[in-house]
């Protein structure tokens, strides 16, 4: 793997804070454009040529202050397309375009576990939870939450001599709850914290989602002890399953509605975990998680103009259902390179939106 240059270091950092630029329009503008830097050279004229107002690229005195607050903190800031950059999370459709950490990165890239549940939990649930991740960090596996309360807090401290990761929804020095603070402490001393927020940036609700796809993308597999229907871990699962993980369910009481995720997960094909050996029966024959080959729609002729009667044509065939962009290519009579092009530009524009697998919807 070839080094990112300094120059496209920065470029990357300032073109992943760009308004609009989540992870799929990120992947698909280096492809595209074959560099950030190329990519932020195009996005100006790009986004006048399609109307769009309001639109900012955040100056180089954002990028080096936040890089600035990095470096006075100590965090490590690693960019998909280096070295270090977890290969599990690499694998994820399309991946975060950066981490921001504390501690030792080098945990990420051991086989991790993730363990996540009810942040009022029962005090069963995260004694399940703390073993759990004991066990899991005796046999060789870092163990991966969200520093929240209740099961997340149990599996850090289950896991905190053998390797914990834990990934938060603010910046890297969010310390979120404060009543972790402690295990806050003593995870960046021992273990790794992570974030794809700006290093100062405070946890907001939108940030959550995210946050949780890491947890899901670093990992071989997500347990859940102890959730609601409507919570963060089932969606966590949720992701987890999208990604191609195992998901694992510990069952509980009926008579507990923190029982009632976990339940329902196993009825939808979970696996069921009572302990240490359900999950490791499914890793004997669990497939190894690889980043697949940069397979860009845009080789073929590379469309630098798409006109403006092309964009109308796939603008037209989109709806609130997602669609996948072999579809509107075929609806369209267009090639995927032009179907790849015409989608990215309409995103930028705020006219469409793109989604993971090469889906895309309004």
């Amino acid at each position: 793997m070839t080094p990112l240059s300094e120059a496209e270091r920065f470029a990357r950092l300032r073109l992943a804070r760009t308004d609009r630029v989540g992870p799929v329009a990120f992947s698909q503008l280096l492809q595209r454009y074959g560099s950030a830097e190329h990519a932020l050279d195009a996005l100006p004229d790009l986004i006048r040529n399609r109307g769009r107002t309001g639109y900012a690229i955040p100056a180089p005195d954002a990028v080096e202050a936040e890089l600035e607050a990095g470096a006075r903190i100590g965090a490590q800031l690693i960019l998909w397309g280096e070295a270090d950059y977890p290969e599990a999370l690499a694998a994820v459709d399309p991946p975060p375009p950066l981490l921001w950490t504390l501690g030792d990165p080098a945990l990420m890239r051991r086989p991790c576990m993730a363990i996540v549940g009810a942040r009022i939990a029962s005090a069963g649930g995260q004694q399940i939870a703390r073993g759990l991740a004991q066990q899991l960090g005796e046999s060789g596996h870092v163990v991966v939450s969200g520093l929240a309360r209740g099961v997340d807090a149990a599996a850090h401290l289950g896991a905190l001599d053998t390797g914990t990761v834990a990934v938060l929804g603010g910046g890297v020095d969010d310390v979120y709850p404060s009543d972790n603070a402690d295990l806050y402490r003593k995870i960046a001393e021992r273990g790794c914290i992570v974030s794809e927020s700006p290093v100062g940036a405070r946890a907001q609700a939108r940030d959550f989602p995210r946050r949780n796809r890491i947890i899901s993308g670093l990992s071989r597999g997500v347990v859940v002890v102890e959730a609601e229907i409507r919570s963060g871990s089932l969606i966590t699962a949720r992701l987890a399953g999208e990604q191609g993980r195992d998901v694992f369910a510990v069952p509980g009481s009926p008579l507990d509605p923190r029982s009632r995720g976990p339940n329902e997960l196993l009825r939808q094909g979970a696996i069921l975990c009572e302990g240490m050996e359900d999950i490791e029966r499914a890793f004997a024959s669990l497939r190894t998680l690889r980043e697949s080959p940069a397979d860009s729609p845009f080789d073929a002729g590379r469309p630098d103009q798409i006109e403006d009667d092309v964009l109308e044509r796939v603008e037209a065939l989109l709806s609130p259902s997602p669609v996948s962009r072999d579809e509107l290519a075929r609806a369209a009579r267009l090639s995927i390179a032009e179907t790849a092009a015409a989608l990215l530009e309409l995103d930028l524009a705020g006219r469409a939106t793109l989604l993971p697998g090469g889906m895309a919807s309004v």
